[in-house]
């Protein structure tokens, strides 16, 4: 926040001596985690919980706090995490599929169209993670479910769609072909998302990770195993550069 909107809030009541303090310095210490306040001024997003190993407690604590200067996105958290959270933040959302958390406190200015497009069913909590993810990033997210390469003829009927997408997300386990299939029939970013979906030889996700990372179809980019929330960010930076 500018210095004004931090007088100002303060001013009205909406931001505490503390918490205004806290955004001039640019850190919180709330003793188990340091909250990065001064992230969107540097990466255009703020600061994002991974809720995977912290306690019940701690998410409320990081939640609490952080939601007074930003919208608030946490990823991998659990359902006990997110109860204690809804129970001291009635207005956060839990997205149990995608293990994803939200407050939403702040306006989000639009930038871009995302197409998220998985392989099959067995893909869709990364997919709803990438979707919340773009979401709270400012990204408009189509979700295209279960257009995999064992029945390409459903991929095609939805292409036309697909093409007028500003960035792709393609989301797929087994051998990740998916990827390489769509990559030579559009024109726009892909960001490849290797899933841990697979019978044992898919080593949990490591065969589609590289069959992504050697893909035959030129400008795929791919990120790690069941990291919707990574793919998601791609896709927001690309679309806020394509904006600018």
């Amino acid at each position: 926040m500018e210095i004004k909107e931090i007088l100002a809030r303060v001013a009205e009541g909406s931001l505490d001596i503390d918490a205004a303090a806290a955004s001039l310095e640019g850190t919180l210490d709330l003793g188990h985690t340091m909250l990065d306040l001064s992230r969107p001024q540097r990466n255009g997003f703020p600061e994002v919980i991974y809720g995977a190993g912290k306690t019940p407690q701690q998410l409320v604590d990081i939640v609490r706090h952080l939601r007074k200067h930003s919208n608030v996105l946490a990823t991998r958290v659990s359902k006990e995490g997110a109860e204690a959270v809804l129970k001291e933040v009635p207005q956060a959302q839990y997205y149990e599929t995608g293990r994803t958390l939200v407050c939403r406190d702040f306006p989000v200015i639009e930038t871009g169209e995302v197409g998220i497009i998985t392989a099959g069913t067995s893909d869709l909590p990364i997919a709803e993670e990438a979707r919340i993810s773009c979401e709270i990033l400012g990204c408009r997210p189509t979700l295209i479910q279960d257009v995999g390469v064992a029945g390409i003829h459903r991929l095609f009927k939805r292409l036309e769609e697909i093409r007028r997408m500003d960035v792709l997300i393609i989301i797929a386990g087994m051998e990740g072909a998916l990827a390489s299939v769509i990559g030579g029939l559009v024109a726009a970013p892909i960001l490849a998302v290797p899933t841990s979906a697979g019978y044992g030889a898919s080593f949990g996700g490591v065969s589609a990770l590289l069959g992504m990372l050697t893909s035959c179809a030129s400008g795929v980019s791919t990120v790690n195993i069941d990291n919707g929330f990574g793919a998601a960010c791609a896709a927001g930076r690309i679309c806020s550069m394509r904006r600018k």
